[in-house]
């Protein structure tokens, strides 16, 4: 349980005077974020968006991209980056049928420039790489699948996550329904996506956002939905946390927590890392007028002038938890009851088979980066194609980046399997170090990577697996995550171990947080290199295989063992 509480240095402006930040002129002008996007998809002489088009495609679930390992060759050539967009889905608690894989299977082989699909720890996937005369028709492929890219980037509320495997499988699918309702109620309003991409015509009538407001969020917003006691999603990273509370395995309400959140500016000590605070325990009925008034007080109190404090958990920072909850019970027209009693215990996906209460058993496959390509002895995207084809269930993506084949039938399990061995979906050797380490995209294809991530996290798994093999600790795990800067896409501020990428090859070392995911750890080294942090671990390690109680995660131990000091208030003392 989080047990932040308000103190009595909270006494801020409820709203941020100042001038306001261009994004802010930016949405104000984007007529309900439309800009010029439509004229600019017929521009030819450039592979990209242009002007504040740049930005607002991230609206409709796009960055605009380009590869970072040929940038200075085609600069060299007098030629522009080569521009490709990522696409983001829309996909809350990250269920999906086979044909809709199957439909995103064809798209990324036949129309994106690396054939892969790219799972997320937001709980959906991405395609990376698709060039801007496919742009239109990857948002059409959606449409026909019954999905879209709409608010999955930018300043809305995003993906809604789900726990996608509870230990009590029953409640899966209540809590789900919740997620996606949710999602559907913080959705923008605006008809701007159906125009564009999906040429619905003009409705004549003047657009309005009840909920998000003219000019949209402050800043990103991050929900979740989760279900103790897996904390799968990783709930202090998020802006709005429903954690499910239920009585002889029904579904009666949530507890409601605000204000988590990861990401940091170097160099800027006013950004810091927070996990969330608890408001109170809330019955069902009042879920979403609870997530609206939640959303609409961050509207009208979140900092617009200054977008590095933007976010949710600055806003309780300035004007106090007990100040946000009562205006968010004024706002929803509920009063909180006291939180009630919940406990995480692990937030590792379940590897492998597990059987529901309903018989049925689901499968979740370890995909290493959540990267889906064909690679030589291991065709994973063919063996998933393979998969969709005859499953009759569905499709559960995680926030830790894997795939659950979900609902097997027991008549079907054999096959399932056999063909999931075949393509190298299942691997009995890969360790429980590799499947509790994680990265974000980084390069080639991120503007905002310092560092490697993605293609830095395999080698380096394995000189931690030699470490641990050494000290006779290999068959534990250490939670492992690598970001390769600071704005915290790899969850690495909420590791046992987090790396944060500084510049090529460097990183900032974080020790301290813990297996259950609810203490951020503090930084322990600045700037330093793969070989000095693998010394660093190789010491640490040691310690902790000889030192540790009985059962004491690593995080654990370098808190007790006076190795660093527990954050405990970030605000204060995130840096001290």
């Amino acid at each position: 349980m989080n047990d932040k509480t308000a103190t009595p240095r909270y006494a801020g402006p409820l709203v941020v005077e100042g001038a306001l930040a261009d994004a802010e002129r930016m949405k104000r002008e984007s007529n309900y974020l439309r800009g010029t996007i439509a004229e600019d998809l017929n521009d030819g002489l450039t592979g990209g968006f242009n002007g504040d088009n740049f930005l607002l495609i991230r609206f409709h679930g796009m960055y605009q991209q380009d590869d970072r390992d040929i940038r200075a060759e085609r600069t060299e050539q007098k030629l522009e980056p080569r521009h490709a967009m990522m696409l983001r889905c829309r996909l809350p608690g990250g269920v999906m049928t086979p044909a809709q894989w199957l439909g995103i299977d064809k798209f990324a082989a036949e129309k994106t420039l690396y054939g892969s699909i790219r799972l997320t720890n937001r709980q959906t996937f991405q395609f990376h790489g698709i060039l801007k005369p496919n742009v239109k028709p990857v948002h059409q492929m959606l449409h026909e699948l019954g999905l879209d890219a709409l608010a999955t980037a930018n300043d809305v509320n995003r993906n809604v996550l789900c726990t996608s495997n509870p230990v009590e499988s029953a409640l899966h699918v209540q809590a789900w329904e919740w997620a996606k309702k949710i999602s559907e109620h913080l959705l923008p309003r605006t008809r701007a996506y159906a125009e564009i991409w999906l040429d619905q015509e003009k409705v004549a009538t003047t657009d309005e956002e009840p909920i998000l407001g003219p000019t949209y969020l402050p800043r990103k917003f991050k929900t979740t939905v989760v279900i103790p006691p897996q904390n799968d999603v990783d709930l202090h990273a998020n802006d709005l946390n429903f954690v499910a509370i239920a009585e002889k395995g029904n579904l009666i309400g949530f507890n409601v927590l605000v204000g988590g959140g990861l990401s940091i500016a170097h160099g800027d000590k006013s950004t810091y890392a927070r996990t969330a605070s608890e408001l109170g325990f809330i019955p069902l009925q009042s879920t979403l007028a609870v997530a609206e008034a939640v959303v609409t007080t961050q509207r009208d109190w979140g900092n617009r002038t200054n977008r590095k404090n933007a976010k949710t958990k600055y806003t309780l920072e300035r004007v106090g938890v007990d100040r946000f909850r009562a205006e968010v019970e004024k706002r929803a027209g509920i009063t909180f009851e006291e939180i009630r009693p919940y406990e995480f215990t692990g937030r590792g996906d379940r590897i492998g088979w597990v059987k529901g209460v309903d018989n049925k058993w689901h499968l979740t496959l370890f995909i290493e980066n959540g990267r889906i390509l064909d690679y030589p002895g291991k065709p994973l995207k063919s063996g998933l194609a393979a998969i969709a084809s005859i499953h009759k269930g569905d499709f559960r993506l995680t926030a830790n980046q894997n795939l659950i084949v979900a609902g097997v039938a027991q008549a079907d399990k054999a096959e399932i399997e056999r063909l999931a061995r075949e393509h190298g979906l299942i691997d009995d050797s890969v360790s429980e170090q590799r499947k509790n380490s994680m990265a974000c995209v980084s390069f080639p294809t991120c503007p905002l990577a310092m560092a490697e991530a993605e293609r830095f996290l395999p080698e380096f798994v394995t000189n931690v697996e030699e470490i641990m093999q050494r000290h006779g600790v290999a068959e534990e795990h250490i939670v492992l995550r690598v970001t390769g800067c600071p704005n915290g896409c790899g969850r690495a501020l909420l590791a046992e171990v987090g790396l944060v990428g500084k510049a090529m090859g460097r990183y900032n070392l974080h020790l301290g947080g813990n297996r259950i995911g609810t203490r951020i750890p503090r930084m322990y080294r600045e700037n330093i290199t793969e070989a000095e942090i693998l010394t660093l671990l190789d010491d640490l390690i040691g310690r902790w295989s000889q030192e540790r109680q009985d059962g004491e995660g690593f995080g654990d131990f370098t808190i007790r063992a006076g190795i660093i000091r527990p954050v405990m208030d970030p605000a204060v003392d995130f840096y001290d």
